[in-house]
C-alpha cells in the first residue's frame, strides 16, 4: 500500500510500505476513506516529538471501513464504517477504568502515528478496537466525522472542560487555528458571556468570527490591553492556549484573572517560563493535558443531530495520493489560508 512515512526531521515521503495485518486479537484493519493532518504532525516533522522513530507512518485521525477484525473484537465487523480515534484504550488499566484513556498503561494512549504506524495511509491497523473505533451513523459525512477523531474532543476536553468554562464567563482563545476554532465552537455549549479570539493571521480571525467569537484581536495589536479593558481590569475567567509556543503561554498567564483558569492545549516543543514571582498569589489553576476522547460519543450524537458545526473548518480537499501537496498547503497556513485539510480515497469534494 501507499503511506506517508516520517524519515527524520524535515524528511518524509508518500511511498510504498507493507500492508498492515492483524497482530493481536483486539486489532482491526481499516481501509482509510478520509484522513486529515494535525498540527502535531507538523511538530513531528520539525523534530519536536523525538520519540517518533524514523520509518513511522504518520497520522492519528481517520474515517474508514473495517475490512478485517481480530478474534477478540466484539463491537465492529467487516463492512462497518467507523471513526478511528486519535487515542487507543486498552480498557483494563487504572487510567482506562477512570476514563483517562490518554494515559493508558496497557499499550494504548496516543500511539497511532507516534509509536506505531498511523492513519495517513490506504490501510491502518487499529489496536484495542472495541474502545478505539466508533460506529458512524449513515447520516454523518466522512469528511465531517474525521474532525471528531482529534480536534473537537481535544478542544472540548483539554480546553473547554479543563478550563471550566461557565455561563457568563469571559473566555479568551489564543490561537485561531483548527483547535482554537473548535474550542470557540464548543465553549458556546456553556453560554459564556464573551469569547475573544487572538491570532496573528487575519484569515483565521475572520474564521473565528464565523465560528462564534464575539471579539477578535491581532496578537501584535495589544490583546492584553483589550482583555483588560473589556473586563474592567479584572482579566479573563478562562484563557485557552492553542498555539504551543512560549510567548503565547506566557501571554495567557498575564490575561487571566485572579482565581481564573488557564487551559493549555498547544503542543510545546521548547520550554516556557512560569513566572511564579507574579503568579504565586493569584489563586490560578493551570491545566495541561492530552486528550482522552471520552467525549467522542457525545460529540458524535451532537453532530448527528446537526448541533456541532464542523464543515466550515475544512478549507481544502485532496485525494489521498496528494498527501505531500496537502502537507505543503497545511504547513503554509498563513499564506494558503488552510484551516483543516481533508484527504479522501475517492475524488475530492468541491467546497466553497
Amino acid at each position: 500500500m501507499k503511506a506517508f512515512v516520517f524519515h527524520g526531521p524535515g524528511q518524509s515521503a508518500w511511498e510504498d510500505v507493507p500492508d498492515p495485518g492483524i497482530q493481536d486479537p483486539d486489532d482491526v484493519i481499516v481501509r482509510v476513506d478520509a484522513v486529515t493532518i494535525c498540527g502535531t504532525d507538523l511538530h513531528i516533522l520539525k523534530g519536536d516529538v523525538p520519540e517518533v522513530p524514523p520509518g513511522t507512518v504518520l497520522g492519528h485521525e481517520a474515517v474508514g471501513e473495517v475490512v478485517e477484525v481480530g478474534s477478540g473484537v466484539r463491537t465492529v465487523r467487516p463492512g462497518d464504517r467507523v471513526l478511528v480515534s486519535c487515542i487507543s484504550a486498552c480498557g483494563r488499566c487504572r487510567f482506562c477504568r477512570e476514563g483517562v484513556y490518554g494515559q493508558c498503561l496497557g499499550g494504548g494512549g496516543w500511539i497511532l502515528g507516534h509509536t506505531i504506524d498511523g492513519t495517513q495511509a490506504e490501510y491502518v491497523r487499529v489496536p484495542f478496537a472495541d474502545l478505539s473505533v466508533h460506529l458512524l451513523p449513515a447520516a454523518v459525512d466522512s469528511q465531517d466525522a474525521v474532525l471528531l477523531a482529534d480536534i473537537y474532543p481535544t478542544a472540548y476536553e483539554v480546553g473547554v472542560l479543563n478550563g471550566r468554562v461557565g455561563p457568563g464567563d469571559t473566555v479568551v482563545v489564543v490561537g485561531a487555528g483548527p483547535i482554537g476554532l473548535a474550542a470557540i465552537t464548543t465553549a458556546q455549549l456553556f453560554s459564556p458571556g464573551r469569547i475573544i479570539a487572538v491570532d496573528l493571521a487575519p484569515t483565521r480571525l475572520e474564521a473565528a468570527k464565523r465560528m462564534g467569537a464575539d471579539t477578535v484581536v491581532n496578537a501584535a495589536e495589544g490583546p492584553e490591553e483589550l482583555v483588560s479593558e473589556l473586563t474592567d481590569g479584572l482579566g479573563a475567567d478562562v484563557v485557552i492556549e492553542a498555539v504551543g509556543v512560549p510567548a503565547s503561554f506566557e501571554m495567557c498567564t498575564r490575561m487571566v484573572r485572579p482565581g481564573g483558569h488557564v487551559a493549555n492545549v498547544g503542543v510545546h516543543g521548547t520550554s516556557a517560563t512560569l513566572h511564579l514571582e507574579s503568579l504565586w498569589s493569584k489563586n490560578l489553576t493551570i491545566r495541561t493535558g492530552l486528550v482522552d476522547t471520552h467525549s467522542t460519543p457525545a460529540l458524535l450524537r451532537m453532530m448527528a443531530a446537526g448541533r456541532l458545526p464542523t464543515s466550515s473548518l475544512v478549507t481544502h480537499d485532496f485525494e489521498l495520493h496528494r498527501m505531500e501537496e496537502a502537507y505543503d498547503v497545511f504547513s503554509r497556513a498563513a499564506d494558503s489560508g488552510a484551516l483543516k485539510v481533508v484527504l479522501s480515497s475517492g475524488p475530492a469534494k468541491d467546497r466553497p
